[in-house]
């Protein structure tokens, strides 16, 4: 698979585990790919679309789960 210009990510080889606490058959998997990518797809459909983020991207979106920018409002 190819990404961002030249940079390619194989995903054959891809160990895929759930995120989360691993329990249910419906969870979102993810992967550590080579050159630092990760890969993230359904685990009701691991045959269909994977999403693959760069380190930087990885790095950026991890920050701001830690940082609260995706957590819902309070009401």
């Amino acid at each position: 698979m190819s990404i961002q210009g030249d940079a390619e990510v194989d995903l054959a080889e891809a160990t895929w585990r759930r995120a989360g606490d691993g329990e249910g058959a419906e969870g979102v998997e993810l992967a550590l790919l080579a050159g630092g990518h990760v890969g993230l797809r359904n685990g009701k459909d691991p045959d269909g679309p994977v999403l693959v983020f760069t380190p930087g991207e990885w790095a950026a979106f991890t920050a701001g789960v830690h940082d609260g920018e995706f957590d819902r409002p309070r009401q």
